[in-house]
């Protein structure tokens, strides 16, 4: 592999650091300082913020960079996605919201879309007009999405959808949500799952509030109720919309730019490391606490490389291959296992949340270490990812 960047790559890499050297000064004063508290996560203070940051990323043409331009893209390369994702980690930038649009809704819509659907939706997904959801998981599905009960019924030019869904990431200011529902009772049920787009302010969706372990309400239950949704909003083949959803999510695996997010935070663990003392001697210099920190940062690079290997077979014109799963895995257990370190750093004082004077850096660590947990139960378990990868990667039977 040829670890190399074009000459066209790093002009542009340094096109997106003059620009966010010189936009980085309009960030309010909490952003990035860990001494002083930010709005909650749930706040409607950072929605707010995230989705004025988003457009001036997109008025600047930093949004969906390999995205076509016919659809509100910037046309560029794959690769200078991946250069603008490396900056925006190392400058400690705010990432562009609209996530589930971005890094599974439109992916899906450009691979499978009609043009029309495409037409429609895509634009909006970049500039965040219009945000999106996904409504996948079920209270009684389990791990496995191809239990879904969710069901659609043909109606003239419509269907009808009744249902529950669970975990809606930000359903409750969403204006768009890709829908997974039965719509064959007979076939298996891999080939009678639908894919729809769904006007999430329809008659019928009612949206509920889940209280997370943090404190913070960011995900939801979402019932539908005779809820209709034209036929043309099925998004590929009826009765294929497994496929389509792991499709989607094979993408979602397969970013890279992640590691380096992780390098930082390592580099947050060892300052703060620096202030905390054992036996009047900082902890930064403990040969068992160096020891430690350097462990993450090996395991950090070994997953960047394993995300250059995904992006590999991306720049070949391939699909996204089961190094996503094994980087998922692995990222989840090592954000898990450094966010667990950052406790026993602070020792008696890992018990102050935010809210508390005595609390270490306004308890950020602690809210971090909270809302890790559902990492490895998110867009697949652990369980499930290592099934993928032993099935797909390593052959071995189901």
């Amino acid at each position: 592999m040829d670890f190399n960047y074009s000459p066209r790559e790093e002009e542009f890499r340094r096109e997106v650091r003059e620009w966010l050297a010189e936009n980085m000064k309009e960030l309010p004063d909490w952003w990035g300082r860990r001494d002083v508290a930010g709005p909650e996560a749930d706040s409607e203070e950072l929605r707010q913020f995230s989705v004025w940051w988003h457009k001036k990323l997109h008025a600047a043409g930093y949004v969906g960079i390999h995205w076509p331009k016919e659809y509100g893209g910037r046309g560029a390369t794959l690769m200078e996605q991946v250069v603008f994702n490396e900056e925006m980690a190392r400058h400690g930038a705010p990432e562009p919201t609209n996530v589930h649009g971005l890094g599974w809704c439109g992916p899906a819509i450009l691979a499978v879309g009609t043009e029309e659907q495409k037409k429609r939706f895509l634009p909006k997904i970049l500039s965040a007009d219009e945000i999106w959801c996904t409504l996948y998981s079920e209270p009684e599905a389990g791990s496995d999405m191809a239990n879904v009960m969710t069901r659609a019924v043909e109606d003239g030019d419509d269907f009808v959808v009744n249902g529950q869904k669970v975990w809606t990431s930000g359903g409750h200011y969403s204006d768009w949500g890709v829908l997974l529902a039965r719509t064959d009772f007979d076939a298996p049920k891999y080939q009678s799952l639908s894919y729809m787009l769904m006007d999430m302010h329809s008659p019928g969706v009612t949206i509920r509030p889940l209280r997370q372990i943090t404190g913070h309400a960011e995900f939801n239950e979402t019932f539908l109720d005779n809820v209709r949704i034209p036929k043309d909003q099925i998004l590929g083949q009826k009765n294929m919309g497994w496929y389509v959803a792991m499709g989607a999510l094979e993408y979602e695996r397969s970013g890279v730019g992640a590691a380096i997010g992780r390098e930082n935070t390592i580099r947050h663990l060892y300052d703060m490391a620096k202030q905390m003392e054992h036996h009047g001697k900082p902890l930064s210099e403990d040969p068992v606490i160096r020891h430690k920190l350097a462990q993450f940062y090996i395991e950090a690079k070994v997953q960047k490389y394993l995300g250059l290997r995904n992006l590999t077979h991306q720049l070949r014109g391939e699909r996204p291959g089961a190094e996503g799963s094994v980087g998922h895995v692995m990222g989840v257990d090592l954000s898990q296992r450094m966010m667990d370190f950052a406790m026993q750093i602070q020792g008696p004082f890992s018990r102050l949340m935010r809210g508390s004077k005595y609390a270490i850096e306004q308890g950020r660590w602690q809210t971090s270490f909270l809302y890790i947990r559902m990492a490895s139960i998110a867009t697949g378990t652990t369980e499930i990812q290592k099934n993928v990868v032993a099935q797909r990667a390593l052959g071995l039977p189901r």
